[in-house]
């Protein structure tokens, strides 16, 4: 196994997201919860430590669930009336080619999205699974996949965001917040949850040249996929195998992604890069994140207006200020 100092780096071969370092050091299933549970039961805490997600239900409001698929369809130029615009080729090609097709939709910082970010009980859950409060939120994308069809096919697929040869493991959670019901002809999130559960011996027993990023199609342990209602929020661990099952149904899919990390706020560097994209509408500079070409949110959309919360969870303003409790 190699060492690295930074566990979750970004760059040219990584598809990290440079709104995080991430150097957090305890692996979450580790975590002692030492605050009460704010969100989730004891049941899901112990789920969410044995097979590395939890499902939040009903995260936000139904009127920011609108709010925030009205977004999706105009930054796409697409209508929910219009099956023939549903079919619009992507605006850039990804380099990590899975991504293709698969309805990334490259806005990061338009006001929905950050209203969804800073609402309270997303902000809950993350404190829950983190046990700590100082939290900061990552600046990612969204996602309106239309179903396959002849000239536009998306298989699916699993992987890693995370390198998991490296030696300590990367520590960090991801999310997918639902914006539109998924059932499995939809497709949605899908995930292996039982190598989860044995990583560490399947890990010993790999190949010390395996693809760091995908446990490959015969892993072992089967894949499932989990449905989720408009609202709800899908957390999981970052060492959670993970992927879009194809929309094989005749709707559109619609989702945002949301996850938050303990804040750093030493390093200045990232903090400084966080402020940036969000004031300058920009997305992460990084391997997995195209952005789009036509360059709506500078030209077309207003900086987002932050509450006390949302200030924090981007860097402006430190947690060591009054608690948020």
């Amino acid at each position: 196994m190699q060492t690295v100092k930074n566990r979750y780096g970004f760059g040219e071969g990584q598809p990290g997201n440079n709104s995080v370092s991430n150097t957090f050091s305890t692996p979450l299933a580790d975590i002692r919860k030492t605050r009460p549970l704010r969100v989730l039961s004891e049941a899901d805490w112990a789920f969410w430590q044995n097979y590395g997600y939890v499902v939040v239900r009903q995260a936000i409001a139904p009127e920011q669930i609108e709010r925030t698929r009205a977004l999706l369809w105009e930054f796409q130029e697409m209508s929910p009336d219009d099956p023939d615009s549903w079919y619009r080729p992507q605006l850039r090609d990804h380099a990590m080619q899975e991504l293709n097709n698969s309805g990334m939709v490259e806005c990061y910082n338009h006001q929905v999205l950050w209203d969804n970010r800073q609402t309270k009980k997303v902000y809950d859950a993350f404190v829950d699974i983190w046990d700590r409060e100082d939290l900061w939120v990552t600046i990612d994308r969204a996602n309106l996949n239309p179903p396959n069809r002849s000239g536009r096919d998306f298989d699916g697929f699993i992987h890693w965001d995370a390198n998991t040869t490296l030696d300590p493991l990367p520590v960090n959670v991801q999310g997918v917040l639902a914006l539109s019901d998924t059932t499995p002809d939809t497709g949605g999130f899908q995930c292996v949850p039982q190598l989860f559960h044995h990583f560490d011996e399947w890990r010993a027993r790999q190949p010390a040249d395996r693809d760091p990023f995908s446990p490959g199609a015969d892993c072992g342990y089967p894949v499932e996929f989990v449905p989720m209602q408009a609202g709800d929020l899908l957390i999981f661990n970052s060492l959670l195998a993970h992927g879009i099952k194809p929309n094989r149904s005749d709707q559109v899919r619609l989702a945002q992604y949301i996850a938050m990390v303990p804040a750093e706020e030493d390093n200045e560097v990232v903090r400084e890069w966080r402020i940036r994209s969000w004031r300058d509408r920009v997305a992460p500079e990084g391997y997995a994140f195209p952005g789009d070409p036509r360059g709506w949110e500078q030209h077309r959309y207003a900086r987002a207006e932050l509450s006390p919360l949302g200030r924090r969870l981007l860097g402006l303003d430190d947690w060591n200020r009054t608690s948020l409790s």
